[in-house]
């Protein structure tokens, strides 16, 4: 499903960005807007698991720069450096797939409450808005453990960019020293920062089983 969308996405980009002309040229191909959800779920996922050994990637570049004895101070700002700016792509990327998940959830949520009018048989209408309420609860606690673990993301970003700076105009051993004490700091960030994300990996995978069991 997501490469098919991808190889479709230069043609609906000719559509001029309308998100609702996008999913309306998408559901006469019969991709529709619970399909488009499971897709962007998964990505989102998928963004959290890439940003999870990233951190903890960053988190073992910054133990080795003010831990291991020895080595070229530039070449070591540099591998810090370098993993900074990874965490840093990596952290819009998260930013960015919740942002679509929240958009076609909106659009399928509103077009669902909508078409609830269109039922002439009550006790159809009324098992499909519970199960909108069902898949509503279920899908705000999705969100809410996706953004939770966003907003872990910056007290991260924010240690490494100020230790990166200084490193970057303090290549002397006091400077390695001074990171030294910041260590602990980074550690319990990105100690929370993983756990927060693997909550919000099995909350996804959990919502995509519930939602493609409910077709």
């Amino acid at each position: 499903m997501r490469l098919f969308l991808t190889l479709l996405l230069p043609a609906l980009l000719a559509l001029g960005g309308c998100q609702s002309a996008y999913y309306a040229t998408l559901e006469k191909v019969g991709v529709h807007k619970r399909d488009i959800l499971v897709d962007r779920v998964e990505a989102a996922r998928d963004s959290q698991q890439e940003a999870r050994k990233q951190f903890q990637s960053a988190l073992d570049r910054y133990r080795s720069v003010v831990q291991v004895q020895g080595g070229e101070l530039q070449a070591r700002y540099e591998a810090l450096n370098k993993e900074y700016q990874a965490s840093e792509a990596a952290a819009r990327d998260v930013r960015k797939r919740i942002e679509a998940v929240e958009d076609v959830a909106e659009a399928l949520f509103d077009e669902w409450e909508s078409e609830l009018k269109l039922y002439s048989n009550a006790s159809l209408r009324n098992a499909s808005a519970a199960e909108l309420k069902r898949t509503r609860a279920q899908y705000k606690t999705l969100v809410d453990r996706m953004r939770a673990a966003e907003r872990r993301i910056e007290p991260v970003l924010s240690v490494l960019r100020d230790q990166v700076l200084f490193l970057k105009h303090n290549l002397n051993a006091r400077a390695i020293s001074a990171l030294q004490g910041e260590y602990r700091t980074l550690q319990g960030n990105v100690d929370q920062l993983l756990r927060d994300m693997q909550r919000a990996i099995d909350e996804a995978d959990s919502f995509v089983r519930n939602l493609q069991a409910g077709r």
